[in-house]
């Protein structure tokens, strides 16, 4: 009975050190989000009238449909001390693998989605395999995989985009409901859903516990190896659902779509508050991040900044994340350590 009871204490310290850590910066993120994104809508708009209409505010939460599904799952990933460079690749695989099975082999639309969403979590697999076996690091990993799928893409379609002709398909793409297009709605009840297992479920607990710590999260209980491979089977979904819904509104599926989409999803990620040392964040504050990195990829080129320097910009962005991300992670730290002087 000791140990059981012990084990349960362990379960709760860790996920009570995890849910302070979790709580006690959200507020904190959420109104810095907040005021970034007025600020650059303000400028944005000062300098392209356009920038706040009503046609461009649907444009960008239509291109944010797909860096925020993948957001989705990198927010489980990062707050479990993983990370994913495949997203990008695994996309575009999908978009590809999902318009062959549509126009070269006649498949309606619904199985074509499923089978798609099963391939690519089984990609999930081969990469949590890589990381819970054979110990690679998930940077790594994930590095692997995205050359390989990449590859993959390429030589399914001989690098020929596969244009796609089923209506239902297309419409998933170009519908819209209530003057707001399907991949908005996707990616709300994406949000909505996977938002509220993140907060509300226990396996949403147990991402917070091997993030914040991992060896304490065994020695409460938990199987760290089983929520690894569950969080890159539904890491691998939502890049499958991202890549078809691309590949709708291309009306194809492109090999070479996709390129440095995990770099957006991440930055997007970090900015909403996820620590990148893992243990901390919220779906909130991604929704936010990718809000606030989409409408800065617009902004750049509504403006007219030429690509090449939209790439240093967005790196600059990265950088800014990551340094904020230290700043709340020192602070946090400084926090613990008074409060845990003021118990003593």
């Amino acid at each position: 009975m000791s140990s059981i009871g012990d084990k349960n204490l362990a379960t709760n310290k860790t996920v009570t050190v995890s849910e302070k850590k979790h709580n006690f910066h959200i507020n904190g993120s959420i109104i810095v989000l907040l005021v970034a994104l007025v600020v650059v809508t303000t400028i944005f708009t000062s300098l392209n009238k356009n920038f706040l209409s009503y046609t461009n505010l649907i444009n960008v939460l239509t291109a944010a449909s797909l860096t925020g599904l993948v957001a989705i799952g990198h927010t489980y990933l990062i707050i479990a001390g993983l990370n994913d460079l495949s997203a990008g690749s695994l996309a575009a695989f999908s978009g590809v693998v999902a318009a062959l099975l549509v126009s070269n082999m006649g498949i309606g639309f619904w199985p074509t989605l499923l089978i798609t969403m099963v391939i690519a979590a089984l990609v999930g697999v081969f990469n949590a395999w890589m990381v819970n076996n054979i110990k690679l690091e998930p940077f790594i990993a994930t590095l692997v995989t995205q050359a390989i799928f990449r590859g993959f893409a390429y030589i399914l379609c001989d690098g020929k985009a596969v244009f796609i002709t089923n209506e239902t398909f297309i419409n998933i793409g170009k519908g819209r409901f209530l003057t707001i297009p399907y991949t908005v709605w996707i990616l709300i009840v994406a949000y909505i859903i996977f938002g509220i297992i993140l907060a509300k479920t226990k396996f949403g607990r147990s991402i917070y516990a091997i993030g914040g710590n991992k060896d304490a999260a065994r020695l409460a209980g938990l199987n760290p190896k089983k929520i690894v491979l569950i969080s890159y089977m539904m890491m691998g979904v939502l890049c499958a659902l991202g890549g078809v819904v691309l590949a709708a509104r291309m009306n194809s599926g492109q090999p070479a779509a996709c390129v440095n989409l995990e770099f957006d999803a991440i930055t997007a990620v970090i900015l909403g508050g996820v620590s990148f040392s893992g243990g901390v964040g919220n779906m909130g504050g991604t929704i936010l991040g990718v809000l606030l990195i989409q409408a800065f990829n617009t902004g750049l080129t509504m403006v007219q900044v030429p690509s090449f320097w939209q790439f240093v910009a967005r790196g600059a962005l990265l950088l800014i994340a990551l340094t904020i991300d230290y700043v709340r992670k020192t602070n946090r730290e400084k926090k613990m350590i008074a409060d845990s002087m003021k118990n003593l």
